[in-house]
């Protein structure tokens, strides 16, 4: 799993879980929301910011390719788009994909 940046998402009023709105991503050990066009993870008492921490790239074969109507949740993420895929986020970036 790729390290995160610790970061905390200040102002941030709405509480996350089951049934808040948002589209809800399995990350590792905890659970990422999409809002307001970022990704970011409950914490104890506050949210922090979920992004990666360096340039990870995805390993092990990846045929399939990500795209409109691909049949995998597209999740806005600043100037890209990340795909959930087999329990994890990932964007095509240059070839490859990278592990978000």
């Amino acid at each position: 799993m790729t390290n995160a940046v610790h970061t905390s998402h200040t102002g941030h009023d709405h509480v996350h879980g089951e049934g808040c709105g948002h589209v809800a991503v399995p990350h590792g050990d905890h659970v990422d929301y999409v809002h307001d066009g970022h990704i970011h993870r409950v914490h104890g008492d506050h949210v922090d910011e979920c992004e990666p921490a360096g340039h990870t790239e995805h390993t092990g074969s990846h045929d399939h390719v990500h795209g409109e109507g691909c049949g995998h949740v597209a999740v806005p993420h600043g100037d890209h788009v990340d795909y959930i895929h087999d329990g994890h986020r990932h964007a095509s970036h240059a070839g490859h994909y990278d592990e978000h």
